[in-house]
């Protein structure tokens, strides 16, 4: 039977990381995978779920979580409630809440503890997950999902003087309408570590198996990040997925039953890569 256990794991500036466990219950010790949600996204968006469901039915425990300042609350899961949290995020706070998530899984404190992780990252998570790859051998295998290749091309250049001056800047949120709050601290992060923080380098560190794998049809984050990604590791393999969007052509809320044709090819290949 398959299961979802939901837990409680400490984060970033004692905010709460919100988590669950999708598994098999014939084998709760099966091979874990962390998966890393992207900007403006949670682990219960679009057919997250649907994912995490696939993954158990193939030999695998999937954990997804909320970066403890995504903007989402324990009681709000699926809404931008906590924008002050929003705003305060951080690349370090995503790591620092990675680390955290892996340490859970690798405790024993509350699963059966796994002897190092798989991770998908996607998006922004996907750079997330390069760094922290790169630096945690803890991690095992590497897949980025529509993963940026630079964090400063989250925003356009030109706006940062007036960013710094401000303190704050604000970009809507096409699908809610919100304007989401980014506070200069963002950008301060990257000052304070270029080398941490320069994903194309890190990338070039990673010694771990890694698949890389992009849309032709993202209009997001443009296939050039993920050349680029393949470029800094010649290790690396990339697939790419033909017609997929940025989110391999999913929404939210998502009503069907099945996954996208996308993103269907991108979990068995994610799974055919991790079962190797």
């Amino acid at each position: 039977m398959i299961l979802t256990e939901q837990y409680t794991i400490p984060g970033a500036k004692g905010r709460p990381i919100t988590a669950d466990l999708t598994y098999d219950d014939i084998d709760p010790r099966a091979p874990l995978v962390i998966f890393a949600h992207g900007v403006r996204g949670f682990k219960d968006w679009g057919a997250h779920h649907l994912v995490a469901r696939h993954f158990a039915e193939n030999g695998f425990r999937f954990l997804k979580f909320n970066f403890s300042h995504n903007g989402t609350t324990p009681e709000h899961l699926t809404e931008f409630a906590d924008l002050i949290a929003f705003g305060d995020n951080t690349f370090s706070i995503e790591l620092d809440d990675l680390k955290n998530v892996i340490d859970f899984a690798c405790s024993g404190s509350a699963i059966p503890a796994a002897d190092g992780v798989y991770l998908i990252g996607h998006s922004l998570g996907g750079g997330v997950s390069v760094v922290k790859t790169a630096e945690d051998n803890r991690v095992k295998k590497l897949v980025t999902m529509a993963a940026i290749a630079n964090f400063d091309k989250l925003w356009p250049k030109q706006i940062e003087d007036q960013w710094r001056l401000q303190g704050v800047i604000y970009m809507k949120n096409a699908r809610t309408g919100q304007d989401m709050p980014y506070r200069v601290t963002m950008l301060e992060d990257l000052d304070k570590n270029p080398i941490r923080l320069n994903i194309q380098r890190r990338a070039a560190e990673i010694s771990q198996p890694w698949l890389i794998v992009h849309g032709d049809a993202d209009a997001s984050v443009p296939l050039q990040h993920a050349e680029l990604l393949n470029a800094a590791n010649l290790n690396a393999k990339l697939l790419v997925v033909q017609g997929a969007d940025h989110v391999f052509n999913v929404s939210q809320p998502y009503l069907e039953n099945t996954l996208s044709k996308e993103l269907q090819e991108f979990a068995d290949a994610a799974i055919a890569f991790f079962q190797r």
